[in-house]
């Protein structure tokens, strides 16, 4: 294949990354922007995504079905989780790390025990193929791009244009002064928690025809969330945006031309740089 044909693979598989990884650290840059703690099981919920899709399209066979019920199901999972938990701590950063560690280590070896330690594939739904002139390129990966960006979009508007999202800004501003004029803080934070976790299972949903369901799959993830919520500056939807492809197209192109290994390195070498250089990361805020 001509130079031009690895090119524009690279693009497309960068592009495809960048929206699915924009998917999956949306949430972990949400729920650390509102309630200001770190969600070491963000993984798991993407793991919890992947697993209950293929449950769903097994049973039932619809994977629109699954793409709808997978998320709302990791929701309460994490809703349950916020209230029996990191509620009854007082969303304290240092206690809720050690308790999200915990329901990690919970939700994985539950999976563990009901789904057992296969790799389980899912068929994709769609079957076209987009010939191109160097290739042939899988239709079911565009949909997921677009898919994302849909996903993406959404939760932008709801963020920036509705009185939850409004809430969420005020709570994220200053939660004290916000519950004095009335902003319901504790439902703010249930309501964050699981809207991170339903958008990274989304994210689990759409990857799951392109790689298996397995209960290890969340360390990746949440790697690579942490990867670009770090890059992109802590709490910053924005930034957790242009990071993710930013992170996405440069391991597209580096996988193609050079190998997938060094991708991730240089990923790791790139959040470095930037915290050298920014350390608050390109979009995050001056902490007084």
């Amino acid at each position: 294949m001509s130079f031009e044909g690895h090119l524009v693979l690279a693009l497309l598989e960068g592009s495809v990354a960048g929206f699915l990884l924009a998917l999956t650290a949306l949430g972990l840059s949400l729920v650390f922007g509102v309630m200001r703690i770190v969600n070491v099981a963000h993984g798991e919920f993407y793991m919890l995504g992947a697993v209950l899709a293929w449950y769903v399209c097994t049973t039932t066979g619809s994977f629109l079905l699954a793409l709808c019920l997978a998320p709302l199901a990791a929701a309460g999972v994490a809703v349950v989780a916020d209230r029996l938990v990191l509620r009854r701590l007082g969303y304290r950063p240092d206690s809720t790390i050690v308790a999200t560690i915990g329901i990690l280590y919970i939700l994985q070896q539950a999976v563990l025990t009901v789904y057992g330690p296969y790799a389980r594939p899912v068929e994709a739904p769609v079957y076209v193929r987009l010939q191109l002139p160097w290739f042939g390129y899988s239709g079911y990966k565009l949909v997921v791009a677009a898919a994302a960006a849909v996903l993406l979009a959404a939760t932008w508007l709801v963020v920036s244009r509705t009185t939850l999202g409004l809430y969420m800004r005020a709570t994220q501003q200053d939660p004290e002064i916000a519950q004095a004029f009335g902003v319901p803080v504790g439902r703010v934070y249930t309501t964050a928690f699981g809207l991170g976790a339903a958008l990274t299972a989304a994210a689990g949903v759409l990857i799951v025809p392109v790689q298996q369901a397995h209960y290890l799959m969340g360390l990746d993830a949440l790697v690579l969330s942490f990867v670009v919520v770090i890059l992109g500056g802590l709490g910053s939807l924005k930034g957790t945006i242009v990071a993710a492809f930013l992170v996405g197209l440069s391991d597209g192109v580096i996988s193609i031309f050079l190998s997938p290994t060094l991708a991730k390195t240089i990923a790791t070498l790139l959040v470095a740089l930037v915290l050298a250089v920014r350390g608050r990361g390109l979009f995050g805020e001056e902490t007084a």
